[in-house]
């Protein structure tokens, strides 16, 4: 469970007083991320309840958005605006790269990031309808189930010293399988057919969208793994709430 509470401090702001640190617990936390995506899930599931009941849907889905930024850190949000700076400077790798291990975030960031939030926002606010809450349990946890392939299937950037590196080492294909089937069968039984629609749609965007990024910088780092969970996010719930459903 050492692996499980790595995960946890790693990946939120619960406090995780037992924590022992440890390398070998560290590299082997990245097959409890889909665990730690469903402790997300529950946490937004009741605050969104509590909210949706209280306010208007669209105050709602922004008291909830806060708690999915609360909750994260803001980890993932700021891979995601790194990645953006980057990429959207139009610079050679190096260049990119380097924008990206820059602390201060640029304009595309910041332009990525309102996108980011406004797309989210509005997603959780199409949640209101009756029954549909129930969906904020599976699109952090389908994220950070893809994001297990991103891992997998494309090499960490070497020049790259950041936390994630060597995580990819613990990763086991097992765990991924396992991750899935527990996904996929939790969305079919708990959800609907839409829930399996959005995760293996989202899971084509996860992994084209890795490609191209991969294909741009010759490999992934923290901040691609944390684009490819917030962007994950934001297609699953547009998948969700589209209109196509009605």
């Amino acid at each position: 469970m050492n692996a499980f509470f790595h995960a946890i401090a790693f990946f939120t702001r619960i406090p995780v007083p037992w924590l022992r640190p440890s390398e070998a617990a560290w590299k082997k936390s990245v097959n409890w991320y889909p665990a730690v995506g469903v402790v997300i899930g529950l946490l937004l599931w009741g605050v969104h309840q509590a909210s949706v009941h209280l306010f208007s849907p669209w105050l709602a889905a922004i008291l909830t958005l806060g708690a999915w930024v609360y909750v994260t850190g803001g980890l993932h949000l700021d891979g995601w605006m790194d990645l953006a700076d980057g990429l959207g400077s139009s610079r050679p790798r190096e260049q990119v790269l380097a924008i990206m291990k820059d602390s201060r975030v640029g304009a595309m960031g910041v332009i990525a990031a309102i996108l980011l939030l406004l797309i989210k926002a509005g997603g959780v606010a199409e949640l209101a309808h009756p029954g549909w809450g129930l969906y904020l349990l599976f699109v952090p946890f389908a994220a950070r189930t893809h994001v297990l392939l991103s891992i997998r299937l494309w090499p960490y950037l070497s020049a790259d010293k950041g936390i994630g590196k060597g995580i990819s080492e613990g990763l086991s294909a097992f765990s991924v399988i396992v991750s899935y089937v527990l996904l996929l069968g939790a969305g079919w039984f708990l959800g609907s057919w839409q829930v399996v629609a959005a995760i293996v749609i989202s899971l084509v965007f996860v992994l084209l969208f890795s490609r191209s990024v991969a294909s741009k910088l010759g490999g992934l780092n923290g901040d691609c793994y944390g684009a490819v969970i917030e962007s994950s996010e934001a297609v699953m719930l547009l998948v969700l709430v589209g209109s196509w459903w009605a």
